[in-house]
């Protein structure tokens, strides 16, 4: 037998004695901890630069808020702005969820004249869409009429879509596709009207994946169960989903769509890329996908170099705390930093380092140009 051949014989027996002897079985954690818990604290020694702040003063054009009804409410919210230094919020949830119509008018209204009057320069309100009447007679009519009105004359700033169309809108007891031609007059008045409609359609693709030791969001769906989808129930697959939103933008180059979540191709940058030429009118926002660049940092810095008049900043859900991953990815160059949910990301961010130029493009610059009616003046050059 060869020398090295004997060593290398000798070197693995001692090891898997030594494995037994400590009684450690491959793959199964020992029973002490499990990929939940498991939490290491890097002993990696980088230079690091948590932000509390933004550099530039950003727009958030992706945010829900629900109790905008009294000025103190609205006051405190401001001051969670300030020192963030978010110069203007989007409420896309302007009429609330799931109201009666007359209830749903007033939070809209309200909201607007609130804002407008105590907190001048600071919101954007958008309207939304009952789909819930889609069947009866002349509901285009007045969808058409209700979203004409809220801009004209009450100012809503543009128009959000919610992922329930595609997911859970149905019409005659079946899904109402994203694509419905009788929803194409709404998307074509949003044109007339020079407001954007920033449109949520499905989710992560690994949602509709089999949820084993293969899935990428395997944490998230065992913590989410409702997240899941299944086409074996009724669902539309990612792939029709993705189809019938792209649909709509090509049949209406006319109308500026800001496509959530960057269309759920953060994972996919270079096909995201290639989307953007075919769609001009097409814009992207950041909102709840900072993981998916932060693990990518040259591969996405490149694409914010390219496409630096079509991104926005967008963060989803409003939690202060964690503005601080979306300014250490976009203005840093730290390295292997935590992203604040694990479920999310359980692997670690890396900044971009965009320049000052590319930041204020998408903190504000890009959001003022496609939302009408915004004061300039409150943003730097």
């Amino acid at each position: 037998m060869k020398k090295s051949l004997f060593y290398s014989l000798l070197f693995t027996t001692t090891i898997c004695q030594s494995l037994d002897a400590q009684n450690v079985k491959i793959g199964d954690n020992n029973g002490t901890i499990t990929f939940e818990e498991y939490e290491p604290k890097s002993t990696l020694v980088t230079p690091q630069h948590p932000l509390k702040r933004s550099k530039f003063p950003f727009i958030d054009v992706h945010n829900h808020q629900w109790e905008m009804d009294s000025q103190e409410k609205v006051a405190k919210l401001v001051e969670g702005m300030n020192k963030l230094n978010m110069g203007l919020l989007v409420n896309l949830s302007g009429r609330g969820w799931g109201d009666s119509e007359a209830k749903s008018n007033a939070t809209l209204y309200d909201q607007i004249n609130l804002t407008q009057k105590a907190f001048p320069n600071r919101f954007a309100i958008f309207t939304n869409v009952d789909f819930s009447k889609i069947d009866e007679a002349g509901w285009t009519e007045k969808a058409v009429a209700k979203l004409t009105d809220d801009v004209k004359n009450h100012g809503a700033k543009g128009l959000k879509i919610y992922k329930s169309l595609g997911f859970s809108v149905k019409g005659n007891g079946k899904l109402i596709p994203v694509d419905d031609a009788r929803i194409d007059p709404i998307w074509a008045k949003c044109g007339e009207l020079g407001i954007p409609v920033i449109i949520h359609t499905a989710d992560p693709a690994p949602f509709w994946q089999p949820v084993d030791s293969y899935n990428e969001r395997w944490l998230e769906l065992k913590t989410h169960k409702e997240r899941k989808r299944e086409t074996s129930k009724g669902d539309f697959s990612w792939e029709q989903l993705i189809e019938q939103q792209h649909n709509i933008f090509r049949k209406h180059p006319k109308t500026t769509f800001i496509n959530a979540h960057m269309g759920w191709y953060p994972n996919n940058l270079a096909r995201l890329d290639s989307l953007m030429d075919v769609f001009p009118n097409m814009y992207v926002e950041i909102g709840a996908v900072i993981a998916e660049l932060g693990r990518q940092p040259r591969e996405a810095k490149k694409f914010f170099e390219k496409r630096q008049d079509k991104v926005l900043f967008g963060k989803d859900s409003y939690v202060p705390d964690e503005y601080e991953t979306y300014f250490r990815v976009l203005e840093t160059e730290d390295e292997y930093f935590p992203y604040h949910k694990k479920y999310h990301a359980f692997w670690r961010m890396y900044g971009i380092g965009l320049s000052d130029a590319i930041l204020k493009k998408v903190y504000y610059k890009n959001a003022l140009r496609i939302i009408p009616g915004l004061d300039k003046s409150k943003f730097p050059e």
